[in-house]
């Protein structure tokens, strides 16, 4: 991987991308393989593509490795899936380091092997002042766990009297998010074809736009993200406003009740 990174050639580049890296399986039963094969191959997707993006200067790339869900897979492929994790991240800390890539991981850690954790946890406290690019692992992540779990904590927040439920606002349930310090998400990719996002970036993707690959994750590379990167120049993106406002005021506004709450009417 270079640190030679080519700037962004357009004002409409993404800061932040994320992928649901889908359909490994289904790629090795096509080819009568293992299943555990596909993901095999679908990990030198996942070099290609972090090694892209720290190329184009992308702020931040997540990428959904493993959802709660999948802990109830076949128990062989479950553990053929942290092994996996485990060679990624002993295999990729030099280019991460030398590449001044900061890892950062979201979901149930907790429920991460020893062998996963002991890993991973090194290697993000190790690149934690990085700064050219976060490379974030969604494992053992749930959207909707991750909305309870910012729900609590401003719960516990409000008990303590550290402030009152009539000033809750959007910026206050954002604070209490895992994805907190990441820039906004502004595009999601999914591959293999399906026209869902599975319980990721539930709240964080409220106004990403979204992008389906036909092509399975192990055979999308370099040339498919450009390819899905150019669509995305191409989506106007208006957060709710109309055209003309989005030309008069840019195009990477948030939404207006988001940056100031309630809209004050004449």
């Amino acid at each position: 991987m270079s640190t030679e990174a080519t700037s962004p050639h357009s004002t409409s580049f993404p800061r932040h991308v994320a992928i649901i890296m889908d359909g490994n399986g289904r790629w090795a039963e096509e080819r009568n393989l293992p299943r555990l094969e596909g993901h095999r191959v679908g990990a030198k997707s996942v070099h290609t593509i972090v090694t892209a993006a720290r190329e184009m200067n992308l702020e931040a790339l997540t990428l959904y490795a493993f959802s709660s869900q999948n802990w109830g897979r076949p128990a062989d492929e479950v553990k053929g899936l942290m092994e996996l994790l485990k060679e990624y991240l002993l295999e990729q800390r030099k280019e991460i380091m030398e590449n001044d890539i900061k890892l950062f991981a979201i979901g149930d850690l907790g429920r991460l092997p020893s062998m996963v954790r002991s890993p991973l946890e090194e290697l993000m406290a190790d690149s934690k002042n990085h700064k050219s690019m976060t490379l974030t692992l969604a494992l053992s992540y749930s959207g909707r766990d991750s909305i309870v779990n910012a729900a609590k904590a401003l719960c516990e927040k409000s008990a303590n009297g550290d402030f009152s439920d009539k000033e809750l606002c959007h910026e206050d349930f954002k604070k209490c998010l895992p994805t907190n310090e990441l820039p906004p998400l502004d595009f999601v990719i999914r591959t293999s074809g399906e026209l869902r996002i599975s319980n990721f970036l539930l709240w964080e993707a409220a106004y990403s736009e979204l992008f389906f690959s036909p092509i399975m994750w192990p055979d999308f590379r370099r040339p498919q993200f450009e390819e899905a990167l150019e669509e995305y120049k191409k989506r106007k993106r208006r957060f709710g406003l109309v055209g003309s406002q989005v030309e008069s005021g840019g195009d990477l506004a948030p939404p207006r009740s988001e940056r100031n709450g309630a809209p004050s009417w004449p």
